[in-house]
This record gives structure tokens, C-alpha cells and sequence, in this order.
């Protein structure tokens, strides 16, 4: 089955609806989206969104922040982009129906790790989710967009698939007509042509054991791009959330930074304020030296956990500022008014991505990238919290802006054969997809996690080749299904890390290795580049 669309958007996230609104303006535009259209990344976002309002901030702090936080990494045009755009899109989800927490009919902004000012703009504790009920609600009402639920991107169609297609493992090309895409519902897979493909994807985290992302992260975009043929940039660097609930769970639930900028303080399980041993910031310390220095407790002392104490704050001003995270704990009977919230670091976000352009752009013609699974620079070597909504934001805008100037959509697109899977199987031995995703996770856990090095990354290498050839030899022969698809995406993205990770001799940012425990301007002062 064909269908053709003006703009195809994969992913339901706010960098794809964002796009998706801004394109309705232009032609139609089809989403899809693996689950339900309000599973994404975005919707598990508590912090908020960082941006200059308040008239003691400035575009050069922010902008000071982001750059210090990146460890010399991030791009300086792509960090001002952000900053400077940022306010006139906090204004435009305002208009759209967002509701963020006022405070005497202002917006009330917090302050996290890593940032000089008060300047995150939040709703309560559950920031994404609102965003992504305002953001859904004008989707819906939107008659030149549709939304395709439980549809799961198999492959981008290129230029490849003129004359050959099934599938390929590595492809050259030099534009997207759109993507295969399979019908979880019916189990079909069905053609989606498009001049215009956005990847809104979303973030890695499933590749790791222990995630404060849904199950949806699995690093669909990054794959699919990689054998595209587009470029993929500084996989290395993945944050760890310093703060996840202990024993909460699979995917983790996360203790937001904000707790740490509403005054919360880390402490080890006898009380030691521990953070100054490590950081002048203590507590408000950027998220990778957090998480590198609850690492240290934790093999030092052997504990399972450190403490995130806020009980010296009154109970209600406590539980009114996060009324998510006071729910969520008390199901595990723990009264954050009254005790301390036991944490662990958990994979959280992914500073890499497919590199773009200041617009959104690839390296393919016609395929663009925003927010997770995109590499603009901004982030460079670490996240500065709450930036990632920030990014989603201008970045799609700004690709819906180029394409709109310079009219790259078209409906005209070239005669795309169907998907052939001819000579495949359908498979009852579930059991070896569910057993290599658990040991993907393992291994990405144990040994490319807080803190590498190359004897790690070396033993990690050698068992995700061996997965991975597995995995492609598998997929090969048997029809395609969601876990499947999955599956291999997280078994290519893993593989990427891990390569990019061995690459950089160097510690910088979120890349930490006893090898090379010192950051090395004079060589590594770049970004870390791969595709096919």
C-alpha cells in the first residue's frame, strides 16, 4: 500500500509535532508514531524549558551556561540560535494553549544544575506532558494533518530503492522519498512517500539497562539513518540522570534537576553533604559531574543508593512545587516532605545524534532531524539541563521556516517499489529477541555506562559485533515485526556508541575513561564523526 503526503514526520514527540504545525501551514502532513500519539520522550520531561525571561537573565549567561556545560564542544552559531530564538517560542506555546506555573501572574522560573540564573520555565513537575497535551490538541483539530498510530519506521526509501530494495544493511544515496513503514495493527508495511521526511524519533535509552526513558527510545531514528547513509555525530556522549527513584522500577522514574535547584542537597547514607568534595556547586553541579561523583560514592562505600534530602523546606511549599514526584513517591512510601528520596544515575539523554545542518538539514536531500536524534552542536560534549525542549522547539521551527523559503516540499516523487520480503519467515523463537535486547542493555550497562575504559570498551565491542551480526542475519530471513524492528536499531545504535566511544582517546564531558582521565585540547577538540 502507497500513500503520499507532502511532509512525513516520524515520531510524536514536540519536535515533531511542533514541525507537524508549522507544515500544515504548507501541505499535508502524515505522523507516525510507534505507540500512542502521546508516547514520546517529551511526555516524561519534568523539569521544563530554559529560556531568557526574567530581566536580570541575559542571552550571553545562557549562552555562557550552555558553552561551559558542552566542555568545549558545542557549536557557538548553534547555542545562540537557541538562546536567542528561545523567548519567541515560549511565547508561541503560550498562545497555543500551554499552561505554565505562574507565580503572581508571572511565569515562575526555576533554577537546575548548571544554570547562573533563574530561567526555566516549567508546569509544575510534568512539563512535557503538557506541552504534549497543548501540542496534540492542535494536531488533532488540524485538518491537513493525520496521525498514524502503531506504526513503526522500518527504513528510509532512497535513491537505493529505485533499483534494488528489501534489505540492505548500508545504503549511498542522495535523497529520501520517505519510509516503509510496518502496520503493527494489521501487520502489513506500508509505503509512506514524501519529499519531505522529518526524523523526530526521539533519544537512545533503552540501549542501556537502567533508563529514564519509555521503551519507545530505541534509537530508530539514529539506525535508520546510519544506513541511510547520513552522517552520525558524537554517540559518546550520553548523559546519565544523576537522579532516578531506586528500585522504582524499568524505565526508571526521575527525580527531576529541579529539586536540586529548588534547594534539595545529595547525601550518602549517613548524612555527608558529599557533593563539595567534588564540585564549588555541590548539589547544582552539572548532571555528568553528579553522576560521575554518586558513582565514586557508590563503589566507594558499596551502597546501592545515595539520598536526595529536601525535607529542611516547609512540607507544603515542597509537595505543591512537585506534586508528581510527592505522588509518585508515596506509592513507594516514601513522604519527600518527611524522608529522604533514595537515588541512582540512569541513562537519560543522548548528546548525539544525525548531524544537521542550523536548519534542521541532513546530508540526504530531503531528509531533516530534530530534537534527540539529531546532533545540532548546541549540546556538544553535555547537556545543559532543560535545553533539550528548548532545542526541539527552535530547531523545528527553523526547518519549517527553510523549507517553506526555499520550497523543497513538493508532491512530485518518483515511482518507489513496494516493500518485498519475499524469501523471509515468520518465526516463532521470540525468545532470541527478547534474550539479545536484555544482553544489549546488559553489556551497554556494565561497560560503556559512568565511567569507561579501553579494556571495557574492547570486551563491549567484541559482544555487540557478534549481537549484531546475529541480529542482521535474523532480521534477513524473517518477516518484519515491531520488536524486531527494534531490536535491531538498538543492536546498530549500541554499536555506535561503542564505536565512537573507542575513538575519542580523551575524557571530556559525559565521556569519562580511566585511560585517558584529562580532556586533550590540541586533539580532540572536534566532534566524532561516522556514517556508511
Amino acid at each position: 500500500m502507497q500513500m503520499k503526503t507532502d511532509f512525513l514526520v516520524i515520531g510524536s514527540g514536540i519536535a515533531g509535532l511542533y514541525f507537524a504545525i508549522k507544515a500544515a501551514e504548507m501541505g499535508t502532513v502524515a505522523i507516525i508514531t510507534k505507540k500512542e500519539q502521546a508516547e514520546s520522550n517529551t511526555n516524561y520531561a519534568q523539569g521544563g524549558i530554559a529560556s531568557v525571561i526574567s530581566a536580570d537573565d541575559s542571552f550571553d549567561s545562557h549562552i555562557a551556561d550552555t558553552l561551559n556545560a558542552g566542555a568545549g564542544l558545542c557549536h557557538r552559531d548553534a547555542v545562540e540560535v537557541i538562546v536567542r530564538e528561545g523567548p519567541a517560542r515560549i511565547n508561541e506555546l503560550l498562545t497555543l494553549g500551554v499552561e505554565f506555573t505562574k507565580k503572581n501572574n508571572q511565569l515562575d522560573l526555576g533554577r537546575e544544575g548548571g544554570h547562573s540564573k533563574h530561567r526555566i520555565v516549567h508546569a509544575a513537575d510534568l512539563t512535557g506532558h503538557e506541552v504534549e497535551r497543548a501540542l496534540l490538541e492542535k494536531v488533532n483539530q488540524h485538518p491537513n494533518i493525520q496521525v498514524f498510530e502503531n506504526h513503526a519506521a522500518i527504513d528510509l526509501i532512497t535513491e537505493h530503492h529505485l533499483v534494488n530494495t528489501g534489505k540492505a544493511e548500508h545504503r549511498q544515496n542522495t535523497h529520501c522519498w520517505g519510509a516503509y513503514v510496518l502496520d503493527s495493527k494489521s501487520n502489513t508495511v506500508k509505503t509512506f512517500l514524501s519529499s519531505v521526511t522529518m526524523l523526530a524519533t526521539g533519544g537512545t535509552g533503552q540501549v542501556y539497562l537502567h533508563t529514564t526513558n519509555p521503551l519507545i527510545a530505541t534509537g530508530d531514528g539514529i539506525a535508520m539513518a546510519y544506513r541511510a547513509g547520513a552522517k552520525v555525530g558524537n554517540m559518546e556522549f550520553i548523559q546519565f540522570h544523576p537522579t532516578t527513584l531506586f528500585n522504582s522500577g524499568a524505565p526508571s522514574f526521575l527525580i527531576s534537576e529541579a529539586v536540586r535547584g529548588f534547594g534539595g542537597i545529595l547525601r550518602t547514607r549517613d548524612g555527608a553533604d558529599f557533593m563539595k568534595k567534588y564540585d564549588a556547586r555541590g548539589s547544582l553541579a552539572p548532571r555528568d559531574i553528579v553522576a560521575r561523583a554518586i558513582d565514586s560514592e557508590l563503589k566507594r562505600s558499596g551502597d546501592e543508593c545515595v539520598f536526595l534530602d529536601v525535607t529542611h523546606h516547609k512540607a507544603n511549599e515542597t509537595s505543591s512545587h512537585f506534586p508528581n514526584i510527592y505522588k509518585r513517591c508515596l506509592e513507594f512510601n516514601i513522604d519527600i516532605t518527611k524522608d529522604l528520596i533514595p537515588v541512582v544515575p540512569a541513562a537519560h539523554y543522548s548528546c548525539g545524534g544525525v548531524v544537521t545542518d542550523l536548519y534542521g538539514s541532513t546530508s540526504i536531500v530531503g531528509l531533516f532531524a530534530c530534537g534527540e536524534v539529531s546532533m545540532t552542536g548546541v549540546h556538544g560534549a553535555n547537556r545543559l539541563a532543560s535545553n533539550s525542549l528548548l532545542e526541539a522547539l527552535v530547531f523545528s521551527t527553523r526547518a519549517a521556516a527553510q523549507i517553506k523559503e526555499k520550497k523543497i516540499y513538493s508532491s512530485i516523487t518518483p515511482e518507489i517499489p513496494e516493500w518485498d520480503e519475499s524469501g523471509t519467515v515468520n518465526a516463532d523463537e521470540w525468545v532470541l529477541i527478547a534474550h539479545d535486547r536484555k544482553e544489549i542493555q546488559q553489556i551497554m550497562w556494565d561497560y560503556v555506562g559512568i565511567v569507561r575504559s579501553n579494556h571495557r570498551l574492547d570486551r563491549a565491542n567484541r559482544r555487540i559485533q557478534l549481537i549484531l551480526q546475529e541480529v542482521l542475519d535474523f532480521y534477513k530471513r524473517t518477516a518484519v515485526t515491531a520488536e524486531l524492528i527494534e531490536l535491531r536499531n538498538l543492536a546498530r545504535t549500541a554499536e555506535l556508541i561503542i564505536r565512537s566511544a573507542l575513538s575519542r582517546k580523551e575524557s571530556r564531558g559525559l565521556h569519562y575513561t580511566t585511560d585517558y582521565p584529562k580532556p586533550n585540547d590540541s586533539e580532540w577538540l572536534r566532534d566524532t564523526i561516522v556514517n556508511s
